[in-house]
Order: C-alpha cells, then sequence, then structure tokens
C-alpha cells in the first residue's frame, strides 16, 4: 500500500476520534444540569428521598427549586391518591364478599312480596319522635323533611343550619327552660350514651332563644359531634361534622379564653378531617394541635383533653413517609410525636381520673407494646376487660 494511502488513512481516523470526543464533551456538559431533576431516577428513590438536595442548594436558583417543588408535590399527590383508591377498593370488595351470600334471600323476597324494610337513620328517628307532640303542623314542613328513596331524612343545607332557622313546628309545645335548667338538663342526658340524641333535640328546640349565649354554642356544636358518632350514613356525619365545626368557629370568636371552645373545636375539625384528602388532613391536623393545646392551658384538670392530646401523638408517630413529606412540603415542617409522649398523656388521664375509659387502657396497651414493655401491656389489657364498652370509639378500638 503506498505511504500516502497510509498518512491519509491515519490523518481521517484522528479527524474522527476527535470528533466522537468533542461530541461526547458536549453531550455530557448538556445532560449534566438535568440530572437533578432526572424525574425516573427521582421516582426510583424511594425512600432515599431525605438525601436530596435541599430546595436551597439547588444550583440553578428560586426557578429551579419552585419547579422541583411543583413536581415533588404532583408526585406526592398522586402516590396518595392511588393508596386511597386502592383503601376504597378494598372496602367495596369487603362490602361486596358481605352482600353476596344475602342476595338470594333478597331476590326471593322481592319476587315474594315482602316489604323491605328501610334503615332509618338517627336524623330520621329524632324528627320522628318530635313530630309527635305537634302532629298538626307534620304538613307544614313536609318540603324540609322529605323523605329520600333511601329511608333517611333529606338534611337540611349548611347554610340553613348556620344561620340557626327556627323550625316552629317542634317548638309549637316545647316546654320553655331558663338558660341554666337547660344547660343542666342537655348535660345530665348526654351523660348516657343512648340519651344523647335527646340532648341533641333539646338544644334544637332552643336555639333560636339562646343562640348568641357562649355556654349554649359550645354545648350545641359538642352535640352536633355526638351525633356525628351517633350516625351510621356517611353523608349525614359530613353534614354534623360541618356544621358542628361551623358552631366551634363561632365559639372561640367571641371566647377566645374558653377551654371548652376550643375543646369542641378541635374534635370536630379531626370530624370534618376524615372527609378531606391528605393535604387538607394535614391541615386540619395542625390546627387540631393547635386549639388542644389553648384547651388545655385553660383546663389544665381535664382529662378528655390529655387523651386526645394521647391520640394525636400517638397517630403523628405512626404517620408514613409520604404523609411526613407532605407535610413538609405545604408546611416547611414534619409534625413529630413519639410513642413516649403519647404514653405520658395516657398516663396522665390515668393520674387525674383512674379508670377513665377503656380506650385510654387500650392505648396504654398500645404504647406498652410498642415499647416492648409486654407485662405491662397486658396488665392494661386485663383492665380494660373490666370496664364496660360505652362508646361507639370503644367498640372500634376494641375491634381494633
Amino acid at each position: 500500500m503506498p505511504l500516502s494511502t497510509n498518512k491519509e488513512m491515519i490523518l481521517g481516523i484522528m479527524v474522527g476520534t476527535t470528533g466522537i470526543s468533542l461530541l461526547l464533551l458536549w453531550y455530557h456538559k448538556v445532560r449534566k444540569p438535568r440530572t437533578a431533576m432526572d424525574l425516573p431516577k427521582f421516582l426510583s428513590l424511594g425512600n432515599s428521598l431525605d438525601l436530596m438536595p435541599l430546595q436551597d442548594e439547588m444550583p440553578n436558583g428560586q426557578g429551579t427549586t419552585a419547579i422541583f417543588q411543583g413536581r415533588q408535590l404532583q408526585i406526592l399527590e398522586k402516590l396518595n391518591e392511588l393508596l386511597t383508591n386502592m383503601e376504597e377498593l378494598k372496602e367495596e370488595i369487603r362490602v361486596l364478599k358481605e352482600a353476596i351470600p344475602k342476595l338470594e334471600e333478597y331476590i326471593q323476597g322481592e319476587l315474594g312480596g315482602k316489604i323491605t324494610v328501610h334503615k332509618i337513620s338517627p336524623q330520621h328517628r329524632a324528627r320522628k319522635r318530635r313530630l309527635v307532640t305537634v302532629q298538626s303542623s307534620a304538613t307544614s314542613n313536609s318540603s324540609e323533611e322529605a323523605e329520600s328513596e333511601g329511608g333517611y331524612i333529606t338534611a337540611n343545607t349548611d347554610t340553613e343550619e348556620q344561620s340557626f332557622p327556627l323550625p316552629k313546628a317542634f317548638n309549637t309545645h316545647v316546654e320553655e327552660l331558663n338558660l341554666d335548667a337547660l344547660i343542666q338538663t342537655a348535660d345530665n342526658l348526654r351523660m348516657n350514651e343512648s340519651s344523647k340524641m335527646e340532648s341533641f333535640e333539646l338544644l334544637c328546640d332552643h336555639k333560636e332563644k339562646f343562640r348568641d349565649e357562649i355556654e349554649f354554642i359550645w354545648r350545641f356544636a359538642r352535640a352536633y359531634g355526638d351525633m356525628y358518632e351517633l350516625s351510621t350514613n356517611a353523608q349525614e356525619k359530613k353534614h354534623y361534622a360541618n356544621i358542628g365545626k361551623t358552631l366551634g368557629e363561632k365559639a372561640i370568636t367571641r371566647a377566645p379564653m374558653n377551654g371548652h371552645c376550643h375543646l369542641w373545636y378541635a374534635v370536630l375539625c379531626g370530624y370534618v378531617s376524615e372527609f378531606e384528602g391528605l393535604q387538607n388532613k394535614i391541615n386540619y391536623g395542625y390546627r387540631f394541635k393547635e386549639h388542644l393545646d389553648k384547651a388545655i392551658e385553660f383546663l389544665p384538670e381535664e382529662p378528655f383533653l390529655y387523651y386526645l392530646k394521647g391520640r394525636y401523638c400517638y397517630t403523628v408517630s405512626k404517620l408514613s413517609w409520604i404523609e411526613k413529606k407532605m407535610a413538609a412540603t405545604l408546611f416547611g415542617k414534619i409534625p413529630s410525636a413519639t410513642v413516649q409522649e403519647a404514653l405520658q398523656n395516657f398516663l396522665k388521664v390515668e393520674e387525674l381520673h383512674p379508670g377513665f375509659s377503656k380506650s385510654n387502657y387500650m392505648f396504654l396497651a398500645k404504647c406498652y407494646i410498642d415499647l416492648e414493655q409486654t407485662d405491662t401491656a397486658v396488665k392494661f389489657c386485663n383492665m380494660a376487660v373490666l370496664l364496660p364498652c360505652v362508646t361507639k370509639e370503644c367498640l372500634r378500638q376494641l375491634k381494633s
């Protein structure tokens, strides 16, 4: 092969190599700034997200920080939506499994002309009892009390309840009480779980007369919380929770130094959060803690407050990674509490009121199990067995 041909070949190889090198150098230079925003890698990191650069360390300034935060929030929302859908699917499957064995009996009943008994909600039962005393005026309220297809009474809108309309048909023959007598009667009725609805009805009958009295307002909010607990229908529960929270807001605005107002506003915020997405749940969680602490400041000897704070601490200690990250992204801080803090609050309940409730004993047992103190946990389990289960909350904890 001629010498000139060899030189040309060598020169061509050198030029080609130089071009490839320049191309690779350019590629790495262009791709490098994007590595911090590589979403597939971000998604695959899982729990190692804690190791990613903080927002104030991002090299591209505030614009990149805002984009990163927005994308992170979108991913967390999608993951939360996926988890929520999975929970709903599991619940639907459970309901279907329970319904299938009864399907044949139901079909036979329909074909045989049997009368189907519809479920009656607490609100419906409450209205029926009150109508007994004022049958002559029942027709004037037919539009407000129209029965829905499923056997439930159509609830008043939140706006109607919040403006305290007077249902004259129900108040026509109600015994008029002064505020002190009303409060005492309502409190006495509420001491019995089976009479909480009657206490609620009594307050409803006097809401127009005492609508501006603080001692009435916070008790009325508490009564809506009781109805939330008694109801078995999701829409009714949401209805009671929202109206109660509105009353609670009114109470804390008018009496910011009243511990009972802060207590029941906190409780109703917790009830409302049950119908919210993850972002609002976290927001209501902060609100719950804020007003619970204020209530403890004004009512330091109230055992129920320490029970609620113990529940809060225990729940926060069990938050998932995604819930903590969501809180940090939205509010700049992660809610923190430990099982040990929860335990101290439940012990405070027992100190202020020995044998306060079966639920308190069960949470004491849970805390000691988490702290690997099995003997003490067994002791509180045995103490819980000795107490009666008088509330739905107690029954739920017993099942868990």
